[in-house]
């Protein structure tokens, strides 16, 4: 008996990690199923975008039931935007009653492989959908198994009261022939709780940070009405850098959060729009900012760097665009100068938060004292305030080969740029 208890618990102890060990091996693979996709055209952000407005959450009447719904095209679109940070990609196809999913995403380096390729079909049901099929790489995972990892990883998700009163506002989940329906009922008090909780506390500590120093900024009379960005962008990186020693904190953190509240301020909008909170700290006093002697060029800039900062996607690109291309439709116009200032703004946010080392350096150089041409490109010559009918008739279009000649002379001068060699 005592040999056979000594057996059990041998084969346990070493078969057991051989089990998982092999079930990893099977799940992981050398390629991914589902390639890359491309940067979202202006199309799709406009779109979304149109989603987003159709079900603004500040509108919406409270208890009132709505239903959200989305194109298996836009959430094949999100998922992509999502999975991009993790070198991921996945395809989506609705049918009546039935999603069909397919995500492939790289793992950290292993032995095993550089992907994880999950493919899954899943039903309608009351409550939760359920698994008709799940298999990550070459492991099927049983449906009932499936569900039970499912629930339990809502259960997660929802752990905070804030997430699950979240959760509480869906009320169905529909799929029909290449579209998603969510049937939600929102509640008033939710708008607060949810913008607090996108935020995390620590994160709002050092924003506030942010928003004291730029008030005391802004409050001194010897400001003029409108000032160069500079004026502004110096000491704000400085104030990042004295807290990064004295805290022996995180250099790319404090940048980003010094151009989170820079954008906001640059563009007119308070930081209560994401913090709730942010209702009882210091107010700046507004003054017009300008890049290159113009208000719109801050903004893009700004706007550009605090995306990049903060998710490091081309989603920064694609929105810059998709603004250029609706001021086409009705406003200024299309402007390759506008572009410039975005993707100036875009390598200005990349290179303050790439890594620790690269934020101090940025810190470092705008302690050394920097200029306007140190880090936005000239933008003579570009063409600017073009309607839609000149934009075509001129470059024909997004993506043609002269609207791609201008991105090339933009690209090129950004290369010369001191700061971002």
């Amino acid at each position: 008996m005592k040999r056979l208890l000594g057996w059990s618990f041998l084969l346990g102890a070493v078969g057991l990690p051989i089990a998982l060990l092999g079930l990893v091996a099977l799940a992981l693979e050398e390629r991914a199923v589902v390639g890359r996709t491309l940067t979202p055209t202006p199309e799709q952000v406009e779109r979304a975008k149109r989603l987003l407005g159709a079900h603004d959450v500040r509108k919406a009447p409270s208890g009132v039931l709505r239903t959200l719904t989305v194109s298996g095209e836009d959430l094949e679109l999100a998922l992509n935007a999502l999975l991009a940070q993790q070198g991921g990609a996945a395809k989506v196809v609705l049918a009546p009653g039935t999603l069909m999913l397919w995500l492939s995403f790289e793992v950290p380096g292993n032995p095993f492989g550089s992907f994880a390729n999950v493919e899954a079909v899943a039903h309608q049901a009351p409550g939760l959908p359920q698994f008709e099929l799940l298999r990550i790489g070459r492991v099927a995972v049983p449906a009932v198994l499936a569900d039970w990892l499912l629930a339990r990883a809502l259960e997660r998700l929802t752990a905070t009261p804030t997430a699950k009163a979240a959760a509480d506002v869906v009320e169905g989940v529909r799929m029909d022939a290449g579209f998603l329906q969510v049937e939600y009922r929102w509640r008033e008090d939710l708008t607060d709780k949810l913008r607090g909780a996108l935020v995390p506390a620590p994160e709002q500590e050092r924003l506030r940070a942010y928003q004291v120093r730029l008030a005391a900024l802004t409050a001194d009379p010897g400001l003029p009405r409108q000032l160069s960005l500079v004026t502004l962008l110096r000491p704000l990186l400085q104030h990042a850098a004295e807290r990064s020693q004295a805290r022996a904190g995180d250099p790319a953190g404090e940048n980003r959060a010094a151009l989170v509240v820079l954008a906001f301020y640059v563009n007119g909008q308070g930081m209560r729009a994401i913090v709730p909170a942010a209702r009882d700290w210091p107010r700046a006093v507004p003054r017009k900012v300008t890049l290159s002697g113009r208000g719109d060029f801050a903004q893009h800039f700004t706007v550009s760097a605090a995306l990049a900062a903060t998710a490091g996607t081309p989603l920064s690109d694609a929105i810059g665009l998709y603004k250029e291309v609706e001021d086409a439709r009705s406003g200024s116009g299309f402007s390759f100068t506008d572009i410039a200032a975005d993707r100036a703004g875009t390598l200005f946010g990349e290179h303050a938060t790439r890594t620790a080392e690269a934020a101090r350096a940025l810190q470092r150089r705008l302690g050394d004292g920097v200029v306007e041409a140190d880090f936005m490109p000239r933008t003579a010559e570009l063409p600017e305030m073009l309607k839609e009918a000149e934009f075509k008739r001129r470059f024909g279009g997004v993506g043609e080969p002269p609207y791609r000649d201008v991105m090339r002379e933009i690209e090129r001068r950004l290369g010369t740029l001191a700061l971002y060699r």
